[in-house]
């Protein structure tokens, strides 16, 4: 009854903390699920992020500001920027 006292008078998110931690320990399957799922977002947002979206703004301007010139300039005219082809019929 003590115990269930002082349980009921801890913080809010020490009790959560609590309830969290011993649904983990007492996991089983559970365990292997979410080494899976750590392991997908690791591939995801590392090793797909260093072969497949590379930094063009580093590449292309050497300083903050045209970095930052390029993306305004692109976010209020994007379609400025690409070369305007004429239509002859």
């Amino acid at each position: 009854m003590e115990e269930y006292k002082t349980l009921k008078n801890d913080n809010v998110l020490l009790r959560v903390w609590r309830f969290y931690l011993e649904g983990f320990r007492s996991m089983t399957l559970g365990k292997t699920l979410w080494a899976i799922i750590l392991i997908k977002l690791f591939i995801m947002f590392f090793i797909l992020k260093l072969f497949f979206f590379p930094n063009i703004l580093q590449k292309d301007f050497d300083t903050d500001e045209e970095r930052a010139n390029a993306v305004i300039e692109n976010l209020t005219n994007p379609y400025n920027s690409q070369p305007q082809q004429s239509q002859e019929l």
